[in-house]
């Protein structure tokens, strides 16, 4: 651009006549090349980091940085952060700002944010960008209450027309790629994924992953890869080269291997597999079990245990912090069994391993027993055990002791509190984490006239109308079938 202003300049002063219209656009055309240039730069790298790749979720709690710089260490390229509300993070809410933050290992990192305004998506990017982040995924796909009923996550789903319009204004407003994670549907009876992947895809995002179940599933139902498949191939056909990630029920890498393979989507996306065992993305990029064992395992624990005094702080406030987080991986850490692919692959096939709950071996050691226990108590005892250690070593032979103890004994006598999966699995932005309130009762209102009830109703008729013609779908009604 210097240059044709160097060449603008010196034609006026040996005297020729020029157009200014001209020169102006000639400026324009090569500003605009530049800006082409730049975006394709841009598209052409997140492309590739979402190609080929396991990568991790935005996982409510467990995307915890920590965590992430865990993954990190055994080969994670890609990761999600957790879900931010857009909302929250304008107003300068600390707790979503420090969910921005990313490890210093972790090569390729997007921000999840929850939005249905334009405006407000756009602004919420802007602060992403400052913060360093490669992409940012819209989140089309949490079905908890807090969400939806802000018209936020999966309620987006309900009308695609929409929904592409509010994805196309956020991917004009910002400068870095915008993917979106979607589910099958809002409902079984209501699935649109086709409709909202031609929408995404047409507004310009730089990627599309979808879980294969609908939001009213939650983890409960397999999730279905036939759908997958076909919005992969429906992208194919339409001359799409976005890429697809599949996302749901992968635990392991030969898994995750076959659903690339037989859904043709470009990458994989794990959720709970990495939460039960971290090392799946060095198993994924080795092509192999890793036998590890309970030794190995307790000494990657305490890594993370050392990872979130490295976050938190050493001291009595950021081991209150840590304990968000900390005693509740050990949920998911319990699960792990070995699953060695000669044995187990087959099964697979038949039956997402993630589904089954698999139970350790009669001959296992007091050490690998205390690992597996999924009470509360014993994930506190096990935490407070690897938070206190000065070395692996020391760390093993407590926990020893504590297999051995009276006290554990005792739990596995009378067992202990356990979380329930949608439990673990939510993001509730109020109160404390993993903990379920129940709803204050509400003072009744003054009962309705004859007048407001039909203004209700012509309000609710209109909105069903708008709906309606955006080409979305109402939600479904059980009472209609009767």
């Amino acid at each position: 651009m210097l240059e044709a202003l160097l060449t603008f300049r010196s034609i006026g002063k040996c005297g020729y006549t020029m157009n200014l219209k001209y020169g102006i656009r000639l400026i324009l055309l090569i500003c605009v090349g530049l800006c082409h240039k730049t975006s394709y730069a841009i598209c052409s790298t997140s492309q590739k980091a979402l190609k080929g790749q396991m990568i991790l979720a935005p996982l409510s709690r467990g995307g915890n940085l920590p965590f992430r710089r865990l993954c990190a260490d055994f080969g994670m390229e890609t990761a999600f952060s957790e879900m931010i509300y857009a909302r929250s993070l304008l107003r300068g809410d600390a707790v979503e700002l420090a969910r921005l933050r990313r490890s210093s290992n972790e090569k390729y990192y997007g921000v999840q944010i929850a939005t249905n305004n334009v405006e407000e998506g756009v602004h919420a990017i802007r602060e992403i960008e400052k913060s360093g982040a490669d992409f940012v995924d819209l989140n089309c796909g949490c079905p908890i209450f807090e969400a939806t009923r802000r018209g936020l996550g999966s309620s987006l789903l309900r009308s695609p027309k929409k929904l592409g319009k509010l994805v196309a204004g956020i991917v004009e407003g910002s400068n870095i790629p915008v993917t979106v994670k979607i589910r099958l549907g809002c409902e079984v009876d209501t699935i649109n994924c086709s409709a909202v992947a031609e929408a995404v895809r047409e507004a310009g995002a730089s990627a599309l992953t979808i879980h294969g179940r609908t939001a009213q599933q939650g983890y409960s139902r397999n999730a279905d890869w036939d759908f997958v498949k076909r919005i992969a191939e429906e992208g194919r056909r339409d001359g799409s080269t976005i890429p697809i990630i599949g996302n749901g029920d992968i635990l392991t890498h030969y898994e995750a291997r076959r659903r690339i393979e037989e859904s043709k989507v470009d990458s994989v996306m794990v959720g709970r597999g990495a939460l039960t065992k971290p090392w799946i993305f060095k198993e994924f990029k080795d092509g192999d079990s890793w036998n590890i064992d309970v030794k190995e395992r307790i000494e990657i624990y305490r890594t993370l245990a050392c990872y979130m005094k490295d976050h938190f702080g050493d001291d009595v406030m950021g081991r209150k912090k840590s304990w968000n987080f900390l005693p509740w991986h050990f949920e998911f850490f319990a699960r792990y069994v070995d699953l060695p692919e000669e044995e187990f692959s087959q099964q697979s096939v038949q039956q997402p391993l993630i589904q089954n709950r698999l139970i350790l071996p009669n001959d296992a050691s007091p050490l690998e027993t205390l690992l597996a226990n999924r009470s509360t108590e014993t994930h506190d005892f096990i935490a407070s055990i690897l938070w206190e250690s000065a070395s692996n070593e020391d760390a093993v032979q407590k926990l020893q002791q504590l297999a051995e103890s009276h006290k554990f004994k005792e739990i596995l006598l009378n067992g202990g509190s356990k979380q329930k999966e949608d439990e673990v699995l939510s993001n509730l932005p109020k109160g404390k984490a993993g903990k379920w309130e129940k709803r204050r009762g509400r003072t009744p209102a003054p009962k309705r006239t004859e007048e407001e009830i039909a203004e209700i109703r012509a309000e609710r008729a209109a909105k069903k109308k708008r709906i309606l013609d955006e080409g979305g779908e109402l939600p479904y009604n059980p009472s209609h079938d009767r």
